[in-house]
């Protein structure tokens, strides 16, 4: 695919499915986030994508923005003991973190493919 026809929303939309940004058909992660380094379906290389500590800073940013913050408008928070509250807390946002952060990173590489991310490193 040439670098014409790349659009920001294709690529966005294969990497949260977690599937090739190139042709969205092959999977992008050989494990829970390991990138597979070459797409079985197109041959694309996605081992070009480094996506580093971008998608956990997302993950982390929005877990605490979607979760943490809201929980505190709740009196039961406030109200009851904190020995209770800190491990159930950390529990829901550390599974909703490691849920949410394989699609993140998918998307991240879907948009790095889209800005055209894999042509600069060679």
């Amino acid at each position: 695919m040439s670098s014409s026809q790349r659009s920001v929303l294709d690529g966005l939309k294969r990497g949260l499915r977690r599937r090739c940004p190139n042709c969205g058909e092959g999977r992008l992660f050989a494990g829970y986030l390991k990138v597979d380094p070459t797409c079985a379906r197109c041959g694309h290389d996605n081992s070009r994508y480094r996506a580093d500590d971008g998608p956990a800073y997302v993950t982390v940013l929005l877990a605490g923005h979607l979760l943490v913050a809201p929980m505190l408008v709740f009196p039961v928070i406030w109200e009851a003991d904190p020995m209770l509250v800190a491990p159930l807390a950390m529990a829901g946002v550390g599974a909703v973190t490691l849920a949410g952060l394989a699609f993140i990173k998918g998307g991240w590489i879907g948009l790095m493919w889209a800005n055209g991310s894999d042509r600069t490193q060679q």
